[in-house]
């Protein structure tokens, strides 16, 4: 009731706005009439038994029922309300006929015909021997046509017309369960209903905002209790493993010791982007601890032990701090990705649209639509969602290897695709055509990341000078950051990266585009400030080529992956310190990583790090967490691309095995 008497406030609005005043006093009486307050099935017989085809008004009763199946066909679950529908409409349109015939009318069959004849025709039903009914001499005893001027006839029409409408329209209907036909209501009864449902569900999330809020507080505290008893036990391990390194290190496991440290410092000193002596001093610190510590006879923390170094630099801020993470059972075993505990899955969708290995997925700003490439130059934009209209479904056939795919930010009606074959194309969801097509540089002929700034209507290209192939992180050539206008589609800047710059694997914004992230196969970090157009700081991240970069949830960190499977997040508030990390690589195949190039995707909460595996699973590592990780479901083959709803615990995975999955967690 109280729906009802919001949607006729509406309409009294809308009439006095648009000076309906008589249409207003109708309206008034009418409802003054009105006692049930719902669908009235009986006026609406009237109108089409008692007005449009008692009056001859073809045009209003034609128009009725284009209205209804309109509407009805609107979702694509109720084509059996549209096919009803029709043959109703075409026992009207005879009735129609009929009655003129009876009533000497003849002429207004022919202007029936004149009018609809064509449409009739086209739409496949037998209306031919009814185009001739207005000649008939007496139609009423033609075989043809007798059984429609029978009074049985009509009142079967009728009745049919009243319980379909009464079944559609009116709720106080009950729908048998294993009925497919939905309820229907005026959208002016649905603006109230969905009003009410919104201010219910900000009550709720209000609610359970607080009930969060509590629990985050509670775990602060029990994290800061966890944090004291480890440091603890930590510093007795420490003490016990000084006591017992002398008695329990033979000469030779010595001499292996010493034979690691001068192969490992001999690798440092090959690579010149950590040559500095604090560096240097800290890398092997970290490694002679790390042998130390596996090497130590003592008790292994619960659950997991963080080792923290320091680099020793004398500066004493804690600069260029190192925390590993390594996670433990029970017993003190390390818990390896392999022995994860699988994902407990609310449902899962699998799309087989492709022929060859999947290359890249990525959700939509909105999370309902879906963009995966494949090794054979094909993009694809799918929907998973069965409520979401799959009118944007689209192939896109692009020439060459699908190196980078990145959607508007602020809409789904655009996606961008860089190819290894120097191509730049922006597809239109709605239009479903190619409405700009760019080219790179012929001396960077290969396009490796494309980021979209979540402000600006502009994009960023990292185009390198190699031509990609399997194991190609290696070996790329130089780099190009270009940025490009997506109102007129052309290079505004060359971003600068120096003489002879490695080559730039992945990209990626801050929440207001104003600084860009790039990362490289020298396994530098680069920071751009975007409004200068100019590189404001840098570091070196990895001894090996970086494959991915992502900003934290909150950008006050960043984190990077390296080609060798090591995932390091970095305190963007102090330069230089890792807050956490992970090593992925000690579960893989290394004959099979080489083929890979390594993604990561965190989660809309930042909490939970998912990655791409040499395997059939991909692990799911629980950020900044002492618990163990989670596994995917298997694909058949390895995993090569990774995405995380914008909103949602769901998540994508593309596999070798041409298969991409939207996989929803509990």
């Amino acid at each position: 009731m109280e729906n009802m008497q919001y949607a006729e406030d509406l309409l009294r609005e809308f009439l006095v706005f648009r000076g309906f005043t008589n249409t207003l006093l109708a309206f008034e009486a009418e409802l003054g009439t009105d006692v049930g307050k719902e669908f009235q099935v009986d006026k609406l017989l009237d109108l089409i038994f008692s007005t449009y085809i008692p009056r001859f008004q073809a045009e209003n009763l034609v128009g009725l029922m284009n209205f209804f199946k309109q509407l009805f066909s609107s979702s694509t679950t109720e084509t059996i309300l549209v096919a009803t529908l029709s043959k109703l409409e075409i026992s009207i349109l005879r009735c129609y006929i009929v009655h003129a015939i009876r009533s000497g009318k003849r002429d207004k069959v022919i202007d029936f015909f004149n009018m609809f004849g064509n449409d009739l025709h086209d739409k496949g039903q037998d209306w031919t021997p009814w185009f001739a009914i207005p000649y008939a001499k007496n139609p009423i005893s033609d075989p043809e046509f007798h059984i429609y001027f029978t009074k049985e006839w009509y009142e079967a029409l009728q009745i049919s017309v009243r319980n379909f409408f009464n079944e559609i329209f009116n709720p106080s209907h009950i729908l048998p369960k294993f009925s497919l036909i939905k309820l229907r209501i005026p959208t002016l009864l649905k603006i109230s209903i969905e009003k009410n449902n919104a201010n219910r569900l900000k009550r709720e999330i209000k609610q359970l905002n607080v009930k969060l809020a509590e629990l985050q507080a509670l775990l602060e505290e029990k994290d800061n209790q966890l944090s004291l008893s480890r440091s603890h036990a930590t510093s007795a391990i420490d003490s016990s493993s000084r006591q017992s390194e002398s008695s329990t290190l033979s000469t030779g496991v010595l001499e292996e010791h010493n034979f690691k440290m001068r192969d490992m410092q001999g690798s440092i000193a090959k690579n010149s982007l950590v040559g500095s002596p604090e560096l240097v001093q800290d890398w092997l610190v970290t490694g002679k601890s790390k042998e130390l510590s596996e090497l130590s006879t003592s008790k292994s923390v619960h659950e997991s032990s963080l080792i923290s170094l320091s680099t020793g630099d004398g500066r004493g801020d804690g600069s260029s701090q190192v925390v590993y993470d390594y996670l433990h059972d029970e017993s003190g075993r390390e818990i390896r990705e392999e022995e994860f505990p699988e994902v407990k899955v609310d449902f899962q969708e699998t799309f087989l649209g492709h022929t060859n290995p999947i290359t890249r997925c990525c959700f939509s700003a909105s999370g309902n639509n879906i963009a995966s490439a494949s090794v054979d130059g094909t993009v694809r934009i799918w929907t998973y969602d069965s409520s979401t209209s799959p009118s944007r479904n689209a192939t896109i056939y692009c020439g060459a290897e699908i190196m980078s795919l990145d959607w508007e930010c602020k809409s789904d009606r655009l996606l961008l695709i860089g190819t290894a074959g120097g191509g730049i194309k922006a597809w239109n969801v709605d239009a479903k055509r190619v409405v700009c097509d760019l080219s790179s540089t012929e001396a960077f002929p290969s396009v490796m990341d494309i980021k979209c700034s979540p402000v600006e209507p502009i994009f960023v290209s990292a185009s390198v000078s190699g031509r990609p192939s399997l194991g190609y992180i290696d070996n790329l050539g130089l780099a190009s950051l270009t940025v490009w206008n997506m109102r007129t589609w052309k290079a505004m800047t060359v971003l600068p990266l120096g003489e002879d710059p490695p080559a730039i694997t992945s990209l990626c914004f801050n929440h207001n585009g104003k600084i860009l992230a790039a990362s490289a196969t020298d396994g530098m970090i680069h920071m751009f400030d975007m409004s200068a157009g100019l590189q404001i700081t840098g570091w070196p991240a990895h001894d090996s080529p970086i494959s991915s970069l992502l900003f934290g949830s909150d950008e006050t960190s960043i984190y990077s992956l390296g080609s060798d499977g090591k995932v390091f997040e970095w305190s963007l508030q102090n330069q230089g310190k890792v807050l956490w990390s992970v090593n992925s690589s000690r579960s893989h195949d290394d004959d099979k990583a080489k083929l890979l190039r390594y993604g990561m995707a965190l989660d809309a909460r930042g909490k939970r790090l998912l990655m791409t595996s040499p395997s059939v699973r991909a692990p799911i590592y629980q950020v900044r967490s002492r618990s163990s990780g989670m596994r995917t479901l298997p694909h058949t083959a390895s995993i090569t691309t990774v995405d995380w709803h914008p909103t949602l615990p769901i998540f994508l995975t593309g596999s070798s095995d041409h298969s991409v999955r939207v996989t929803s967690i509990l």
